[in-house]
């Protein structure tokens, strides 16, 4: 049996967010009531695996990366994350240990306002290769 936070976070995580009715907030704009829902999806910086803490540093000092594709443009063809032109979000691989491959694991590195990954603070984490992202909180 698992614990009303554990379910919670199984909800939060694995499930979505389900509407009932279409409760946009008034005082926000079309894209602040998309984003909203991964306001609530978000991890701390200090709750990433180590290896998730690590790349992030080395995106902020803007490298040196341990894979060719580090810092390729992300599509975000699931469009899981708020709509952004084609180049606005970039991909660093999380290190994955005991995989033979690049993994699963991913830090997504939006623009922001300051136009460059290494400062906007814009970061977004999965470890399901894409199927879900938590919003990284600094």
């Amino acid at each position: 049996d698992l614990s009303p936070d554990e379910l919670a976070a199984i909800r939060n995580r694995r499930i979505g967010f389900v509407f009932q009715q279409f409760n946009l907030l008034a005082r926000t704009s079309a894209l602040e009531n998309v984003e909203l829902p991964l306001l609530y999806s978000s991890a701390p910086a200090a709750e990433l695996p180590a290896e998730g803490r690590a790349t992030l540093t080395l995106i902020r000092r803007g490298g040196p990366f341990p894979h060719r594709k580090d810092g390729a443009v992300f599509g975000n063809f699931e469009r899981l994350l708020p709509d952004r032109p084609r180049g606005y979000y970039l991909e660093y691989t999380v290190a994955s240990p005991g995989a033979r491959d690049r993994g699963a694991r991913r830090i997504v590195a939006g623009q922001g306002s300051t136009g460059n990954v290494q400062t906007s603070g814009e970061y977004y984490y999965t470890d399901d290769h894409y199927r879900s992202f938590r919003k990284i909180r600094e």
